[in-house]
């Protein structure tokens, strides 16, 4: 039997669909029952079967924080995809995103421990990669320091740890590091954003990079990885890197849109970063824009993902061709 937490997200409900497609047992982890709908939605978008293939999920009801609730989902478990998580980059949150990124974390590895488990993959983030100051492309191996980095990476990063900590205890584990990754259906939330940004046709966009990944082959790599023998290591999931500005010209090609032609400077950034901080202060918002943000912008990482290539002999999706299946969906909701 197989669990997944963080079943209703974008990963989480991907690999759902990927796991009953192949016939395997599964428990899906879930808080809310409106939540569920969204997964449901996922797989109508890859499957004329989607409902035969949703009502083949075992859906328990609890919370990565609640020990009885995980007591339950753990049931004849033996193997844990662990992909739930707060996600949000603002300072204002750190208490929280610790409490839900690696007290939560820290709860499953236990009880993957104490059910004797046979394997566990942990969904990270790139944010927990080093930074070579010299320039060069980045791995898993460039060492890491929490200086620069934005309050959910910091607590990725400590999530990491206890994962690392219970492989020392004897879990058999591996670890994802995906970039920005692309799919469907949630428009308002990850990477769903720059579909509707490109939406609304601005001229402007941010400066910097990043590696992006079709959450397909986020998938797609972490069955495999959990069906291999290896253990103890993690993988950067990136099949390009590339400009905030190609990145949003080709969804708005994709979609319809007029491009944006401008790069902000950074020190309109700086200016941003000020208003942003006032407008949360006064109104009680999320932050959007921090100094952490714009040193990201300032100072972007490339991304090596040799690793997984050659682990698994894997060949990413080509990001172009991502965009192409997610504008379709995107243009079909939005018409």
């Amino acid at each position: 039997m197989v669990l997944v937490t963080g079943g209703t997200g974008l990963v989480g409900s991907r690999l759902l669909f990927d796991l009953v497609s192949a016939d395997a047992p599964v428990k899906a982890l879930y808080r809310t029952e409106s939540k569920k709908d969204y997964v449901a939605k996922i797989f109508e978008y890859y499957s004329n079967n989607a409902q035969m293939l949703f009502d083949k999920i075992i859906w328990v009801k609890g919370d990565i924080l609640t020990i009885p609730s995980l007591e339950n989902a753990f049931k004849d478990v033996t193997h844990v995809y662990h992909a739930a998580a707060l996600i949000s980059f603002d300072p204002n949150d750190f208490e929280l995103l610790k409490k839900v990124n690696v007290e939560g974390t820290a709860n499953i590895v236990n009880m993957a421990l104490s059910c004797h488990v046979k394997k566990l993959c942990y969904v990270s983030t790139i944010g927990t990669i080093g930074t070579n100051f010299s320039g060069k492309m980045v791995d898993e191996k460039t060492e890491w320091t929490d200086v620069y980095a934005n309050v959910y990476a910091r607590s990725k990063y400590d999530a990491e740890m206890e994962v690392w900590r219970a492989f020392h205890e004897g879990l058999p584990v591996v670890i994802v590091n995906p970039g920005v990754i692309l799919g469907t259906g949630f428009w308002k939330s990850g990477s769903g954003k720059f579909f509707d940004t490109a939406n609304k046709e601005y001229s402007y966009c941010p400066p910097g990079r990043t590696g992006f990944v079709a959450v397909t082959d986020v998938c797609a790599i972490m069955i495999q990885l959990m069906n291999a023998v290896c253990t103890g290591e993690r993988f950067i999931l990136v099949a390009k890197n590339i400009s905030y500005k190609e990145i949003l010209t080709l969804i708005s090609t994709a979609i319809n849109k007029k491009s944006p032609k401008k790069v902000l400077k950074i020190w309109q950034l700086r200016i941003l970063t000020v208003l942003d901080s006032l407008t949360s202060l006064f109104t009680n918002s999320q932050r959007k824009i921090t100094k952490i943000t714009v040193y990201g912008l300032q100072n972007p990482k490339k991304y090596d993902a040799s690793k997984i290539e050659k682990e698994l002999n894997y060949t990413f999706e080509e990001v172009a061709t991502t965009v192409k299946f997610c504008a379709e969906q995107f243009r079909k909701e939005h018409s």
